[in-house]
């Protein structure tokens, strides 16, 4: 019986992982999917952009 006791933990996780996999696929899109989609781009837009002449690390000369 070792064996079972062995195999059930592993069996679980993966069951779970299974399911949670198939939850975001599934919420993937909807109705709110240009309003993240939106988000992300304004996200991605301020983290490439960044700070403008804030005189940070990246504009010193050494």
């Amino acid at each position: 019986m070792d064996y079972v006791s062995a195999l059930v933990p592993p069996v679980v996780m993966a069951a779970f992982f299974i399911g949670l996999v198939r939850v975001i696929v599934k919420t993937q899109g909807g109705a709110a999917k240009a309003k993240e989609d939106a988000a992300v781009d304004a996200a991605l837009a301020r983290a490439q952009g960044g700070p403008k002449g804030s005189g940070g690390p990246a504009s010193t000369d050494a």
